[in-house]
């Protein structure tokens, strides 16, 4: 595999705030991990937290992407040699690459070209591979912070399964941390501010996702500041054929 995207600069600094957010990232885990096996490729790896996080799920090799030169010197693979970390994207890698998960944990929302990215995606799933998406929701929640650490846009269920790749089954479709949105609100319309301080992000991790557990499931999943979309790759019998009205995007480095 080469890389092109050497000169690739993450704008964001919001990595090691959000890395002490444990309550929440242990939330949103265990609403995927039923999904996660095999081979593993997590796209946009950043500092290598998740990571570490999800090293403990079935699996039985994990390739972390990432663009940023910078970000993936950070990445401190877990031990035992199934965890490799390569600097790239997608559109690097060869056509015999194939996974049996797909990760995108709050990254979609940095690419402009989403759909594009999701077809390009699909390409390396194997039959039945599944693929993952965690995202930041409602359009209405976009602030200055958002714009501030490179986002696009949020998602909606809408407008999420608007960019599904043809051939895939959705097989979750879920907002998450409904106590979440509230703070989210707050600092959209009253806080303004382009970066939450370490003791907003504990609060937030502390008090409200603990209540989001609760109130998600009350709520039927319809409600919350994040979005988890999981798909699986429909089995055509012989392998992950493309379809015919499909446009390439597979890109020989």
């Amino acid at each position: 595999m080469t890389t092109t995207a050497e000169q690739f600069h993450y704008p964001g600094a919001e990595l090691t705030l959000f890395e002490k957010a444990w309550n929440w990232k242990a939330y949103w885990s265990q609403q995927m991990v039923e999904f996660v096996r095999g081979d593993v490729l997590e796209v946009g790896a950043g500092i290598g937290a998740n990571t570490q996080l999800l090293s403990t799920l079935d699996h039985q090799t994990w390739l972390c992407l990432e663009p940023d030169p910078e970000l993936i010197r950070c990445i401190e693979l877990p031990p035992g040699g199934r965890h490799q970390k390569v600097q790239g994207v997608v559109g690097d890698l060869q056509k015999t690459d194939l996974f049996d998960t797909i990760l995108y944990i709050d990254v979609l929302e940095h690419i402009e070209d989403h759909r594009e990215e999701l077809i390009r995606a699909k390409q390396h799933l194997r039959p039945s591979g599944n693929l993952i998406v965690l995202s930041p929701a409602w359009p209405f929640l976009f602030s200055p912070f958002d714009t501030a650490i490179g986002h696009f846009r949020r998602y909606t269920r809408q407008s999420l399964r608007a960019i599904t790749p043809s051939g895939m089954i959705e097989k979750r479709m879920a907002y998450l941390d409904s106590a979440g949105l509230l703070a989210s609100a707050a600092n959209r319309w009253l806080l303004r501010s382009e970066m939450p301080g370490e003791q907003q992000i504990l609060t937030w991790d502390r008090i409200l996702v603990p209540v989001s557990r609760v109130m998600d499931v009350g709520f039927g999943w319809n409600i919350g500041k994040s979005i988890l979309g999981i798909w699986q790759l429909r089995e055509t019998g012989r392998g992950s054929v493309k379809p015919c009205n499909e446009p390439s995007t597979n890109r020989r480095p």
